[in-house]
């Protein structure tokens, strides 16, 4: 009788082999387990794809998802990363021209931000929804202690429907907001911090969409956030604890491919062409857009005359003491209570009763009324 003896210089290349295959795979999960750190989200009511991790995340292959959740089944099936990363969605150098870098049908994934990644973020349907008040408190989980130079709240319009309208930005009404509020005055999270903003949406009912804008105070990076919810219930307070971080099975996703939503393929309704002032003039509206104690939000439209223009400038007065912080599409300074807000490069040129906007950031006391404004154009 023979014995095969196995010479240990076969076993040991086949060993190593299979030790580096391991550790692969372990890294592989270990990256799609962990979400990046330096991002964040909304947590309550929670962002599509932080809601979809939360229910399935630890069970991603479950086949009862494509019948019990059927908008996060098409989601994971698309690309599970966009689950793995809820805190990652973002865009870099806007320069708080958000309408322009976020085209309308495109504003839950950020202007199909790092694509394809979060592109099934925008497909229409029953997206599960958190039951709010009108009257409730959105909780903003900041996982790298950023700050925020701003975050705006918006939900769309009483008459929106959302199973069947791609969410554009005139759907959307601004609803709460903060300023500049460095990670210091943000409440303290394990693995992070977090911020509650309080929302006023009084009017609505039923099934929206709350739509959240976080300027991140590190980078110009901005963050681009859709949260469903019914209205007409009961608000609770948001949980004082972070996110979860279970980390996901070591199993690969499912490869069957996701149901299809296609979007109404109707037009977007539009308004009939303003009255346009005289040639070679402009004029200037000026809005509060939101106020809270000691600071406030305001937007300028300015538009062109009969003919077109190569520069602008807009000039206000403030009588009570209110003063510019920071603003956004315009360069502003000030002399005394003079304001004086110029043209930026990418919108300076405008056409023949073509408009812009630029906005800003502001500190008050006492009383804030809306000021005279002046434009002046370069032609």
């Amino acid at each position: 009788m023979s014995i095969l003896v196995r010479s240990p210089r076969v076993l040991r290349p086949l060993a190593v082999a299979s030790a580096a295959t391991l550790l692969l795979a372990t890294a592989l999960m270990t990256m799609l387990a962990q979400p990046a750190s330096a991002h964040g989200s909304v947590v309550d009511p929670a962002s599509r794809n932080y809601s979809c991790w939360q229910r399935w995340g630890s069970d991603f292959q479950n086949p009862r998802m494509a019948t019990e959740d059927p908008m996060c089944w098409q989601a994971w099936q698309a690309d599970p990363a966009a689950m793995w990363n809820w805190n990652g969605l973002f865009r870099e150098g806007v320069g708080g021209n958000h309408q322009a870098a976020v085209p309308n049908g495109q504003l839950c994934s950020g202007g199909r931000t790092q694509s394809p990644r979060y592109n099934a973020l925008d497909t229409i349907g029953a997206w599960k929804t958190t039951s709010v008040s009108n009257n409730f408190r959105l909780r903003f989980f900041d996982q790298a202690s950023h700050g925020a130079d701003y975050i705006r709240v918006y939900v769309t319009k009483q008459g929106f429907n959302a199973l069947t309208e791609p969410l554009g930005w005139d759907d959307l009404e601004l609803a709460g907001q903060i300023g500049n509020t460095p990670a210091s005055q943000w409440d303290q999270d394990t693995g992070g911090v977090s911020i509650q903003i309080p929302v006023n949406a009084s009017g609505r009912t039923g099934r929206h969409i709350v739509y959240t804008v976080w300027q991140a105070s590190h980078l110009d990076q901005s963050y681009y956030l859709c949260s469903d919810v019914t209205f007409g219930g009961t608000s609770t307070p948001p949980p004082t604890t972070p996110p979860p971080t279970t980390p996901p099975p070591t199993t690969p996703p499912p490869t069957t491919a996701p149901p299809t939503t296609v979007p109404p393929t109707s037009p977007r309704p539009t308004t009939p062409p303003p009255t346009l002032p005289p040639a070679g003039a402009c004029t200037a509206t000026y809005q509060v857009t939101g106020q809270w104690a000691g600071g406030f939000q305001a937007e300028v439209k300015v538009t062109a005359g009969g003919s077109p223009t190569r520069g602008w400038s807009v000039s206000w007065n403030y009588g009570n003491g209110q003063q510019v912080t920071s603003s956004w599409n315009t360069t502003v300074s000030t002399n005394g209570t003079l304001v004086t807000a110029r043209n930026v490069s990418h919108n300076g040129t405008l056409a023949a009763g073509a408009s812009t906007t630029f906005g800003f950031l502001g500190s008050w006391n006492g009383s804030n009324p809306v000021p005279l404004v002046s434009c002046t154009t370069t032609s």
